[in-house]
């Protein structure tokens, strides 16, 4: 399957001629999405930054919320996570079956998670989380959930980007979190079962999106 960054928490997952978008972002972020087509869309949350769905032509079919879906041969299950107490929006993590493979989007999660939710989101093989802080964990609490949940590769999400509105970390911080001294950015990230790496891997995708 083929994983590409769009930018902030949006990703294009891709198996054969399924394609489905996750948290759409509006022009206003500071980045051009443009008329991306999609099988389906996966929104975490409600902040507008997370739910433009109505930009993507498909027309697409939408999950906005915890439950479990199938669609095309996907799998989808949207688990709640636990909330912000300064904000009152709900968070969905979505744990996506495609080729074999388990893919997590975690969304804007702003809490640690559960000791019962961290153990059913572990068959994660891929994570995709976010890293810039702001309204979601801090880079410490990334790190320990990054160690619990065991990934094979890690895809950072939801950071700084030249052009885009709001207070977020640049990528480096996170990096200099894990031990890393640069990105190595790729264009897509192509997986499957059969090329997994032994041991949890960093991979920063170069994001489509330019700035608005």
């Amino acid at each position: 399957m083929e994983i590409t960054y769009l930018g902030h928490s949006c990703f294009r997952l891709r198996s054969g001629d399924v394609s489905i978008l996750t948290d759409p972002f509006p022009d206003s972020l500071g980045l051009a999405l443009g008329s991306p087509q999609a099988s389906a869309v996966t929104v975490s949350n409600d902040h507008p930054n997370h739910c433009n769905w109505r930009a993507v032509s498909g027309p697409p079919r939408v999950f906005n919320g915890p439950g479990e879906y199938e669609f095309s041969g996907v799998y989808i299950e949207g688990f709640l996570t636990p909330p912000n107490p300064a904000m009152r929006q709900r968070n969905t993590a979505y744990l996506f079956e495609m080729d074999g493979l388990h893919i997590l989007h975690l969304g804007d999660i702003a809490q640690p998670l559960s000791a019962r939710l961290q153990e059913r989101l572990s068959v994660a093989e891929v994570l995709l989380v976010p890293v810039g802080a702001g309204c979601t964990l801090k880079l410490a609490q990334v790190v320990e959930l990054i160690q619990a949940l065991n990934p094979r590769i890690v895809v950072p999400m939801h950071y700084r980007l030249p052009g885009a509105q709001g207070e977020l970390l640049e990528l480096d911080s996170f990096l200099k979190e894990m031990g890393m001294k640069a990105a190595e950015f790729q264009a897509k990230l192509n997986v499957t079962v059969s090329s997994l790496p032994p041991e949890t891997r960093v991979a920063p995708l170069q994001p489509q999106a330019q700035p608005a």
